[in-house]
């Protein structure tokens, strides 16, 4: 098995940064998923792929963690988000794209 190490990034229906503090370990699927042809519903045949994530304080806690256990592993950086700074003032700049009318 192949383990992924990486910090989530937050999702899109929230503004909060919840649970996106600790890094995750998430083991890659070995086999591509199936369609169940009574159903249609998708499965695997292999529990760790897509239900066990470990969490860690440290990105160094996952790496000794995989590295202990005999995993392969690929870290993926943490990406910090680019802050674009915003002031109240320029929703009434002459330079705006579309005018502000109320």
């Amino acid at each position: 098995m192949f383990a992924r190490i990486f910090k989530p990034a937050k999702t899109a229906m929230q503004s909060g940064k919840a649970k996106t503090a600790h890094w995750v370990l998430e083991f890659e699927a070995e086999t591509a998923r199936r369609l169940d042809p009574l159903m249609g519903w998708s499965g695997a045949d292999e529990t760790a792929s897509g239900q066990v994530r470990l969490r860690f304080d440290t990105r160094d806690a996952a790496v000794s963690y995989a590295e202990s256990h005999g995993l392969p592993y690929r870290v993926d950086e943490d990406r910090k988000p680019r802050v674009r700074p915003k002031a109240y003032a320029d929703n009434f700049s002459f330079h705006r794209r579309k005018p502000w009318t109320h």
